[in-house]
């Protein structure tokens, strides 16, 4: 046995690969109380586990981890990324179809926003999908009042601060109108960006005085929107995960 099994891995870690929860929601979860470990309420997510310990989350034992496995969602507008909301309203994770595991998301789509979400089951998955580092591309459409102007396109691919919030390059184009359209009070864009912090497009946007009205994912690295319809989910093949994780499949547990 090599040394990081002997010591065990975080808890938290643990039950996000178990596809339970995000690993910030998971600790969350640790100090509510929701957890115990071997018999007794956890009090700590810095706490290493073993595969001998016993786990029981909101009175269920931890699942045991499956091989990973994503999906494509098509995320509607009004429905919230999260697995609970303290204000009520609607989540992705209650719309799903009942024969999914239980899964995460990789990164957010804000309420109002729509198109791909893709979905897990394995935290670390998720995590490691997520960083920067990866320098996945996200792509957007995204319909704004007026008409961007050379200067603030410029700003937005140079990386503009907002509040003290530095965001970096954003790539924006503007869509051509129909032809014969008349003078529109909005445009839609194409945008690109690789951090993907929160609500990153709007509030770049509307820095540069282009209020967004309507905001679509349609691809998170090599994965597309392509042709899914709101609402609907649908597997990516093991093969493909493996294509576009190359040499980290194999420590991912593919």
């Amino acid at each position: 046995m090599s040394a990081p099994e002997q010591k065990g891995e975080r808890i938290a870690k643990r039950m996000a690969r178990a596809g339970v929860a995000s690993r910030r929601e998971a600790e969350a979860m640790i100090l509510a109380g929701r957890v115990l470990l071997n018999g007794e309420t956890l009090k700590t997510p810095a706490t290493l586990v073993g595969p001998a310990d016993a786990i029981v989350v909101d009175g269920a034992p931890l699942p045991e981890i499956e091989r990973p496995r994503m999906w494509r969602y098509h995320k509607p507008a009004g429905l919230m990324t999260t697995s609970r909301d303290p204000q009520g309203r609607a989540t992705v994770f209650e719309r799903l179809p009942s024969h999914l595991p239980r899964v995460v998301s990789v990164g957010r789509l804000d309420l109002n926003s729509e198109g791909l979400l893709l979905l897990t089951n394995d935290g670390g998955l998720a995590r490691a999908l997520e960083l920067p580092s990866r320098g996945w591309t996200r792509r957007y459409r995204v319909r704004v009042y007026g008409t961007p102007s050379a200067r603030a396109i410029d700003a937005l691919q140079k990386g503009v601060t907002v509040e003290s919030v530095h965001y970096g390059p954003i790539g924006v184009t503007v869509e051509p109108a129909p032809e014969g359209a008349k003078r529109r009070a909005n445009v839609w864009l194409s945008v690109t960006l690789k951090e993907g912090k929160n609500r990153e497009v709007r509030r770049a946007l509307e820095f540069v005085g282009h209020p967004v009205s309507r905001l679509i994912r349609t691809a998170y690295g090599p994965f597309q929107l392509g042709k899914l319809a709101p609402s609907e989910v649908e597997e990516i093949p093991g093969k493909v995960l493996k294509e576009q994780l190359g040499a980290e499949a194999k420590e991912m547990g593919f």
